[in-house]
Parts: structure tokens; C-alpha cells; sequence
């Protein structure tokens, strides 16, 4: 069986992967000239099951209401050009419902655990060392945060996500390097989650799959869709390619090509923000900076540690442009990054990115069968693009391969957008 992979993201290349593992014969195409160039480049790494929650969430619209009166806040309007986002924003808004939200929730928890196990089992039996360490605090800073914490807490609990709730001295064992005077009344651990360098498995996963005999082109543009028993892509040179499937793993990018085979998804860029800098080193001194991951539960920025490199990133920003860094969005990153480690990095030498997260509005991604002869879907992933793939890429591959998918797919295919 021969398949078609459109696109090379995180989500992409682990399709690839599952699909050549299953013996299919796979060929990539990336309109980059690497894989996890876009938004894989540089997302936080946070690996964290207890984190992959739907967007749209009760209490959310209040919280974007209030979030436009602060120069710092999580969620932020990127100019003239979110309007052309409302009819996204409404069915977001009518996902916020508590029963849709529950519904929502418990698809992507049975989702992420299936991932979380793909990942681990890839790692031991292909070895894989992608700067990846155990840990993950989301700390409260309040009183009141803690006590807004708890609905998130019940949910930790029930769906069995390893964690404890410790105070500000347990905190600062955890991790040394947080800063004393930043006010810290008590933080959740997962013990099981953590971080890992996204862009780095990428690569060796692709070198995985090509050893399995999958193909990548890259600097190789989808134009259109063909479908049918033998579905087709148009690439950038004219040059048409006949398969036996074709699995569209290509973000926001997928809108152009679903609208040539007559198929519409509210699939929106939802904007992200990083900024990357060495670690700074002091003689005499322990490694400053974080020892794995943390979340500043205010802000909604995470902080970790790659390698010898401290990652801030975060923030969503509906409408805006990917070629424009908005600058109050980069102060907040650095605000948060003080807040805890000051002084940590050699933000001389800091990289700003800023990534087009591809979200649906309800929440999870949708996977399966596009409805279209001959094409299958793995798209809108949102910001947990790292915490899914590998669980998405396993269950794609093998209802690709008309076996049975190893999960309840309910809520999870693209029938629910109808």
C-alpha cells in the first residue's frame, strides 16, 4: 500500500513513522527543507498529560474579556484581522459549555495516554535521546490561584494523572533555582511528566522511518487533492503523484488544500510564542535556570530546559500575522523568566519564534477518515502537537491500514464538525 504524508511537523513525521512500521510504503512532503520546521520549531517541550485540557473551557470567554485590559495577559486579539475569526470564536464559545467541555476532555485524556505510552515504548526500544528529563510544576502564586486550582485538580484525580499539590519550600527542592522573592504559595507536581526537545526527536524519527524505507521530499509544495480509489496530489512543479492514501498532516496549511477536494474545517491558527537562550554559567556556582519543566499558572507560560538552553513560550494570540512579534507578547515571556530566574539566561543571544498552532474550536484533533475517497486526516492539534502526536500517528496508521484503532475514537473524528 502505497501512502502520501503531506506535511512534516511533529504530527507528519510520526504518521510516517507508524505507517512505514506497519510496512507501508511512505513518502513525505514538506514544503520546508527540514522537518518540524514550523510549529514544531520551537514549542516548550512540556510532555505533561495532566496539561493536555481543551481550550475551550468553562470560565475561558470571561477570561479573555478581562485578559484585553492587560498588556500581559495569556490570551490577546492580534489586531484588525481576528475578526475574520468570529464564526471560529462562536463555535469556541458554545464548546465552553460545561457538558461539551466534559465530553471534549475525556477524548483527548484517552488520547494523550495512548501517546504518552507510544512515546515512552519509541524512546526505550529505538533509544532515543532527545534532551528529554522527568518533572513538571505548575506553580500558583496565590492563594487564590491554588483555590482556582481545585476543578483542575478533581480532574487530575479522576483521570488517574500522577500528582501532588506542595508548598513553596517543597517547590524550591524541586527545583533550587527558583527565585525567593517571587511571591509562591504552593505549586501542583507531576512527577511523570516532563520535557522533551520536539524538533530534536523529530529529526531522529525521520531518520527511523527512512530506515524503514520512507521517502521525504522536501521544499515540496501540495497544490491540490485528487480524490478517489487511487487518490492524487498536484506539487509545486506541476508534477502529479498517484497512491493508495493520502494522510493530510500539514496545520493550518490543510485549509487550502481540503477547500480543493470541496471540504471545510474551522481549523484556525491560534498564535505562540517562544524565545530561546543559552543558559548562563557562573564559576563557583550550581546550573542556573530550571532542571525540567515549569508552568506559571497565571501567565500560562511555561519555562524549561533543553540541553543547555532555557525555553520560555506560551500565550495565544486569535487572528495576527505569523510574520509580526507582537513586542508586549515577547516583554510578558521575559517578565515571566525574570519573575523565576532572573539572571538564568544569555538573553543577548535569545531566539524569538512565534508559531501558527493549528486549533479546531471545540478542542481535540481530528483523525480518521476525511469523508473523501482515498483521504485521511491527523490535523488540529493545537498547542499539545507534541503531548499527541505519537498516540494520533498510532491510531492513524492503523485504521490507514485497516486495522483496528487501538482507542474509543468517539469525539476524536471529523464526523463531530459536521
Amino acid at each position: 500500500m502505497r501512502v502520501a504524508v503531506v506535511g512534516a511537523g511533529i504530527v507528519g513525521v510520526t504518521t510516517a513513522y507508524e505507517l512505514a512500521a506497519l510496512g507501508l510504503e511512505v513518502t513525505v512532503f514538506e514544503r520546508r527543507n527540514s522537518v518540524a520546521a514550523e510549529a514544531s520549531f520551537a514549542n516548550a517541550g512540556v510532555v505533561a498529560a495532566g496539561c493536555v485540557a481543551p481550550w475551550a473551557a468553562p470560565g475561558m470567554p470571561g477570561q479573555l474579556l478581562q485578559g484585553l485590559l492587560s498588556p500581559h495577559s495569556s490570551l490577546r486579539f492580534g489586531g484588525w484581522n481576528a475578526w475574520s475569526h468570529l464564526s471560529w470564536m462562536w463555535r469556541w464559545w458554545r464548546s465552553c459549555r460545561p457538558q461539551v467541555h466534559a465530553a471534549n476532555r475525556a477524548a483527548l485524556q484517552r488520547l494523550v495516554q495512548v501517546s504518552q505510552e507510544r512515546l515512552l515504548e519509541l524512546t526505550r526500544v529505538l533509544r532515543l535521546d532527545f534532551q528529554q528529563m522527568p518533572g513538571f510544576l505548575v506553580l500558583l502564586r496565590t492563594a487564590r490561584d491554588l483555590a482556582r486550582a481545585q476543578r483542575g485538580l478533581a480532574l487530575l484525580r479522576e483521570a488517574g494523572v500522577a500528582h501532588d499539590v506542595v508548598d513553596a519550600a517543597r517547590c524550591r527542592q524541586i527545583e533550587p533555582g527558583l527565585n525567593p522573592e517571587t511571591a509562591l504559595a504552593a505549586a501542583i507536581h507531576l512527577p511523570h511528566d516532563g520535557v522533551g526537545n520536539c524538533r530534536h526527536f523529530a529529526h531522529l524519527l525521520k531518520t527511523e522511518a527512512q530506515r524503514l524505507g520512507a521517502r521525504y521530499c522536501f521544499d515540496a509544495d501540495v497544490r491540490r487533492l485528487a480524490p478517489g480509489a487511487r487518490p492524487a496530489l498536484t506539487a509545486g512543479d506541476g508534477q502529479h503523484h498517484q497512491f493508495d492514501a493520502i494522510v493530510l498532516c500539514a496545520g493550518v496549511q490543510a485549509n487550502a488544500l481540503l477547500a480543493s477536494i470541496g471540504l471545510k474545517l474551522p481549523l484556525a491558527p491560534i498564535h505562540g510564542y517562544a524565545v530561546t537562550a543559552p543558559v548562563r554559567h557562573v564559576d563557583g556556582h550550581p546550573p542556573l535556570g530550571p532542571r525540567a519543566a515549569l508552568m506559571d499558572e497565571t501567565h500560562q507560560v511555561a519555562i524549561t530546559r533543553l540541553g543547555q538552553r532555557i525555553r520560555v513560550a506560551g500565550l495565544a494570540e486569535v487572528g495576527g500575522r505569523l510574520d509580526h512579534i507582537d513586542p508586549d507578547a515577547v516583554r510578558t515571556l521575559y517578565r515571566v523568566l525574570d519573575d523565576w530566574f532572573p539572571g538564568a539566561a544569555l538573553t543577548r543571544n535569545a531566539q524569538h519564534w512565534k508559531g501558527a498552532r493549528p486549533m479546531l474550536p471545540d478542542g481535540p484533533p481530528v483523525l480518521g477518515d476525511s469523508g473523501v475517497p482515498g483521504i485521511w486526516l491527523n490535523l488540529g492539534h493545537g498547542a499539545s502537537g507534541w503531548a499527541l502526536a505519537c498516540g494520533s500517528a498510532r491510531v492513524l496508521a492503523e485504521v490507514v491500514a485497516g486495522r483496528e484503532a487501538p482507542l474509543d475514537l468517539s469525539g476524536l473524528t471529523a464526523a463531530r464538525l459536521r
